[in-house]
């Protein structure tokens, strides 16, 4: 005999509650996503505060031109002996320097028309640049320096030119060739 006559259906469905049941209550334990906070409304919404004003641009001022960017004037040097010493003329004599043995100077000769006193003639190498008082010579204006002048040397060894500029005429961008050491080392 049995001494639960029910059938077993009926055990499993009653067994199958309580399980439910605890399903139930632990999917109660598990939180909730929170709730979006409502959406300010215009009245209380906060205000970026205004960007910062943008810096003023500085003036624009077009710089000085470095004479090392200009063109190189367009000529070749040319060397040659005289009665009086050496030469080096550069662009059909546009630039002349002069070597006088004798008196161991160099004159730096530049051709210009209308020269009639005293003009500044500034010469600007790598190294150095220095303004001389050139006067009035037949063509154009010269400045006489001795041979030991470090000028000189400062136009030999030049980083591949020097400038010539002189007051009333356009600047010279010359090629520092080996002409002018030759020049000068004539004259020492």
């Amino acid at each position: 005999m049995k001494a639960n006559p029910r059938p077993r259906t009926i055990a499993l469905r009653i067994l199958s509650l309580p399980v439910l049941a605890a399903v139930t209550q632990l999917g109660a334990c598990v939180p909730q996503p929170p709730k979006p906070a409502p959406a300010p409304t215009p009245s209380t919404a906060a205000r970026p505060a205004p960007p910062p004003p943008a810096p003023a641009a500085p003036p624009t001022v077009s710089p000085a031109p470095n004479w090392r960017d200009q063109p190189a004037t367009p000529g070749n040097w040319h060397w040659s002996r005289s009665a009086s010493g050496s030469d080096a003329a550069f662009a059909n004599g546009q630039f002349v320097l002069h070597c006088n043995p004798a008196r161991h100077t160099i004159t730096l000769l530049r051709a210009m028309a209308g020269a009639s006193g005293q003009v500044a003639m500034t010469i600007r190498t790598s190294e150095t640049t220095r303004a001389l008082p050139a006067v009035p010579v037949a063509g154009g204006v010269g400045v006489t320096l001795m041979a030991r002048d470090p000028l000189l040397d400062a136009m030999a060894f030049s980083r591949g030119r020097f400038a010539v500029e002189t007051t009333g005429a356009a600047p010279l961008y010359i090629p520092s060739w080996t002409e002018v050491s030759r020049v000068i080392e004539d004259c020492r």
